[in-house]
């Protein structure tokens, strides 16, 4: 992913997810895309597709399959209430996280360390 480490996108890319499907259900392919739209231009289907798995399999996506004009039917996910408290949660969690990161990288941080 240019710009993008790889392994941090992997970490918050579940909760991404979850944040884009409690707007309204959607389906794999679309989510790439919106993914996309906001900033992830090399995140590929690949990397997506499990994620979205893991989450239903952990009990906070739903799904069901909606036939589709152009071809297969599309699988469209929705969050469930365990989603929903998940995301909760973890926006709490990264906006914590975030504010610390934010707080060691600044300069004001650096100018106090190298006193």
């Amino acid at each position: 992913m240019s710009g993008h480490d790889p392994q941090m996108l992997k970490g918050v890319l579940p909760l991404l997810l979850l944040r884009l499907v409690s707007d309204a259900e959607d389906y794999g392919y679309s989510l790439v895309l919106r993914l996309q739209e906001l900033g992830l231009a090399d995140l590929n289907e690949g990397t997506v597709y499990p994620a979205l798995s893991r989450l239903e399999s952990r009990g906070l996506l739903g799904s069901r399959l909606v036939p589709s004009t152009t071809g297969p039917a599309r699988k469209y996910y929705e969050i469930t209430p365990a989603g929903a408290a998940e995301l909760s949660g973890g926006v709490s969690a990264w906006e914590s996280l975030a504010r610390t990161v934010h707080s060691v990288l600044s300069p004001a941080t650096s100018a106090r360390n190298q006193r």
